[in-house]
């Protein structure tokens, strides 16, 4: 089984997925695939353009090479926006897509406290697109304590 998991940046993505997938299951994180390309004392969200250039087509082909095992095992994908080709994919190959939105007041501190400013902008377009139905929540409190 494929689960996509969305939702805005800091709502508790990797998270919901530490508390659902097992050791077994394939965990596709775009910061943990930079993290692991990164040197080390990198930071755990702010990534040089160079590193999310290799990191993104990385993730491409993980994404790829694990559609060829979901018969055997589950993998979870943190897709945080994806748009409608890649929803249209999702689909067809029968995943449950999980949105992870502990409200945006919640978002928006976390994204202060912990993230880049530039993810404001990140958190206000997840939001527009997500009050234009692009998403549905299905869980709204908290992911854990920050």
């Amino acid at each position: 089984m494929l689960f996509v998991v969305c939702g805005p940046p800091a709502a508790g993505k990797s998270s919901w997925i530490r508390a659902h997938a097992k050791a077994a299951d394939i965990v596709i994180d775009l910061d943990l695939i930079a993290l692991a390309m990164a040197g080390p004392g990198a930071d755990h969200h702010n990534h040089s353009p160079e590193l999310l250039r290799i990191v993104y087509r990385a993730r491409t082909a993980a994404i790829h090479e694990a559609e060829q095992v979901l018969d055997r095992t589950d993998v979870y994908l943190i897709h945080t926006m994806p748009g409608a080709k890649a929803r249209t994919r999702y689909k067809r190959l029968g995943a449950r897509i999980i949105t992870v939105d502990p409200g945006e007041a919640i978002v928006r501190q976390r994204v202060k406290d912990m993230r880049q400013p530039a993810m404001e902008g990140v958190v206000t377009r997840w939001y527009r697109d997500h009050r234009k139905g692009g998403s549905r929540p299905v869980t709204r409190q908290a992911s854990r304590d920050w």
